[in-house]
């Protein structure tokens, strides 16, 4: 057993790590924090929880926590990790850090797509991008894992396959993204008002979307280290969970349906949480978030346009969980050198 705490745990991804690590065989939890509902039962604030855990909320003692756990996650806002996690490093506790402050690489990129100098920047030699597909070797031996965004994950997944080939010119990706409420985090906002979320499909942040970064950085390795470019734009839509990501790239030569299920069979054909989705009959052709929503997978698929030269991508995550705890939890799990499908190995819920 690992003794395991969460740092930031009273939002919707807080809740879903408390779901996944209450059941998981190899956790201890110790310590779950909310400057606001210390000394509060979790199921008050988590009501799915009731009768599964007698935890309580406590107040965020970096320094007591790091006395009695040997893992910890961080749900803290972006910006708010790094020194966090610093100080949870010095101490031997090993991090899984959900915000978005690890995440990239170069730490001159942070004021540009963040707005802020990164606070901690000797630390992001040491973090690993927490994509498993694609750094799983990194990531068992990771000190401090830097778990991706839930737009960059469907995002990329979905388009890799076809960079790696150089089928499609990388200076051309472009990413529309729809995605449900609960990636907004709990905080209310006028946005998230239920009479001005009901029924719309919003774009916000239609360029320069953080996540773009962290897509581009990803895929460039993919590349052979050929600079990518992403023209990303997301949107919001009248769903709680749930992100679908379409690609738009344009073909450098010739490519057959044959070639396109070789690329994506051979990067993907042994991982257990990417499914490639693409079928000739019935309703569920191609990836829909509704078929994952509850799962920590993220589903693939892809189409040819030949008027266009065009391949169209597809990718359908659970925001929540493949997007955020779920993923999280796939990483702690190659971490201390157990199956990655541990306590994460469940099914979609169907129909919601």
């Amino acid at each position: 057993m690992k003794t395991v705490g969460i740092i930031g745990g009273s939002g919707y991804t807080g809740g879903e790590l408390l779901r996944i690590l209450i059941n998981h065989p190899e956790v201890d939890i110790r310590a779950v924090t909310s400057r606001e509902h210390a000394g509060e039962p979790i199921f008050k604030l988590h009501p799915q929880l009731r009768k599964l855990t007698d935890l309580k909320f406590i107040e965020p003692d970096v320094e007591k926590i790091s006395s009695s756990c040997e893992f910890v996650f961080l749900a803290l806002p972006h910006g708010a990790s790094a020194p966090v996690a610093k100080r949870l490093l010095e101490s031997g506790v090993r991090v899984i850090d959900l915000s978005a402050d690890f995440r990239l690489k170069n730490k001159d990129d942070y004021p540009k797509w963040y707005g802020w100098e990164h606070p901690c920047p000797e630390l992001l030699e040491v973090a690993v991008f927490g994509l498993p597909e694609f750094h799983r070797e990194e990531i068992r031996n990771a000190k401090l894992v830097a778990n991706p965004g839930c737009i960059a994950t469907a995002s990329i997944l979905s388009v890799a396959p076809a960079i790696k080939a150089g089928m499609v010119d990388g200076n051309r990706v472009v990413l529309d993204a729809k995605i449900g409420s609960s990636g907004a985090g709990a905080n209310v906002s006028e946005a998230s008002h239920h009479p001005e979320h009901s029924n719309i499909v919003r774009a916000y942040k239609p360029v320069m979307h953080r996540h773009t970064a962290e897509i581009e950085q990803e895929l460039s390795l993919k590349a052979g280290g050929e600079k990518v470019t992403v023209a990303l734009t997301p949107h919001a839509v009248d769903m709680v969970r749930g992100i679908m990501v379409t690609g738009h790239s344009f073909l450098r030569r010739e490519v057959t349906m044959q070639e396109l299920w070789r690329a994506y069979r051979e990067l993907y054909q042994n991982e257990p949480f990417v499914r490639i989705v693409r079928d000739q009959k019935g309703l569920h052709q191609l990836p829909d978030p509704k078929n994952v929503v509850g799962s920590n997978f993220c589903d693939v698929g892809f189409e040819l346009d030949p008027h266009a030269k065009r391949l169209v991508t597809f990718g359908a995550i659970d925001n929540l969980l493949k997007g955020a705890a779920g993923q999280a939890v796939q990483n702690f799990n190659l971490m201390i050198g157990v199956d990655e499908r541990t306590g994460i190995k469940f099914a979609g819920v169907r129909p919601i």
